[in-house]
């Protein structure tokens, strides 16, 4: 019987404990739209095979590209795990966040929902998704700045995994990595206020009560 309910009071009854608590847990992420780009050939990328390691060739200048178009469209593919998709989406980010300039700004508002691929709590993909933050507010003036009003949404899986060292079936990644994601979200963290402007921190303390200023501490 389940706890506090008639049955429970009952002789010979026995009660089950509460049903374990399932919000660490993986959220299986659906074929990014990423994906499907990719393999209907809509992506000016390709696999470029070195002796240290695959990369990425852009068949165009990265410049030129419409941002407003591939940026989100690549920061949708932060859910991919799987090879080559995953290598595509990260590098591409990474080059484009690095050479974007104040294209990258105006797309801000178009990132919020792909950034959200922190959900899946998935160790991987949350891993590389903060370290995309990361650059991502460092890349142009004012990006850190217009992602405060969107932290009710992004910051929500770092308060729940700010104390995390290892999560479960991601454990052979972190290892693999040297990935502490607990000390992953706080560097995450002081980037966001470091650059956030005056009403970061307020915003930071909303959502993570026990986060303190690298500022004034």
């Amino acid at each position: 019987a389940e706890g506090f309910t008639v049955k429970a009071t009952l002789k010979n009854a026995v009660v089950v404990g509460p049903r374990a608590s399932r919000v660490f847990h993986e959220c299986p992420a659906k074929p990014s739209t990423f994906r499907k780009y990719y393999e209907r050939g809509e992506l000016p990328i390709a696999v470029k095979h070195e002796n240290r390691g695959n990369s990425i060739a852009w068949k165009v200048d990265v410049e030129t590209l419409d941002y407003h178009h591939y940026l989100p469209l690549f920061f949708d593919g932060l859910t991919e795990t799987a090879f080559p998709y995953e290598l595509f989406a990260r590098q591409g980010i990474h080059d484009m966040l690095d050479r974007g300039g104040p294209k990258i700004l105006p797309v801000i508002p178009q990132l919020i929902m792909p950034i959200r691929a922190l959900n899946t709590r998935n160790h991987q993909v949350m891993c590389t998704t903060m370290k995309v933050l990361q650059h991502l507010v460092m890349s142009a003036d004012k990006v850190g700045e217009a992602l405060v009003p969107y932290f009710r949404q992004i910051l929500t899986v770092f308060n729940l995994f700010k104390n995390k060292r290892n999560l479960g079936d991601g454990i052979d990644y972190d290892q693999l990595k040297k990935e502490d994601i607990g000390k992953l979200i706080n560097e995450t963290l002081q980037i966001f206020e470091r650059y956030g402007g005056p009403d970061a921190y307020i915003n930071i303390k909303y959502m993570i009560p026990t986060y303190q200023s690298c500022l004034t501490n």
